[in-house]
């Protein structure tokens, strides 16, 4: 499975997510949110991509996302319940799992 984009082809595993992470680009990033129907990455939308990916170098594993939230909470200076709901918005079919993908970053732990 895979995609090919300026005449390059990555590799996905059946989820599409990416297999090999070091090919991994913000216009890859922009590919992959508009496959999952997110036309445009506003600034937030990058900092949570931002987020998961220093979080992957560090622990070489995607944040539950109760992390994400409390990061969110610290970052944004948001309250739990904003922090979530923003997130929601951002990511609608599930920030982990979305944001994760588009992040360039394999499919969390934990998700369906």
């Amino acid at each position: 499975m895979g995609f090919e984009l300026n005449g390059k082809t990555y590799e996905t595993d059946e989820d599409g997510y990416l297999i090999d992470l070091t090919v991994w680009t913000e216009e890859i990033a922009a590919y992959l949110a508009d496959t999952e129907e997110i036309p445009e990455l506003g600034e937030k939308h990058w900092q949570i991509i931002n987020f998961l990916r220093g979080y992957y170098a560090e622990y070489q594993i995607a944040p539950m996302i109760k992390i994400l939230i409390k990061a969110i909470m610290k970052d944004m200076d948001l309250s739990k319940r904003d922090a979530s709901k923003m997130l929601y918005e951002l990511y609608p079919a599930g920030p982990a799992k979305q944001a994760c993908k588009i992040a360039g970053l394999p499919k969390p732990t934990g998700c369906v």
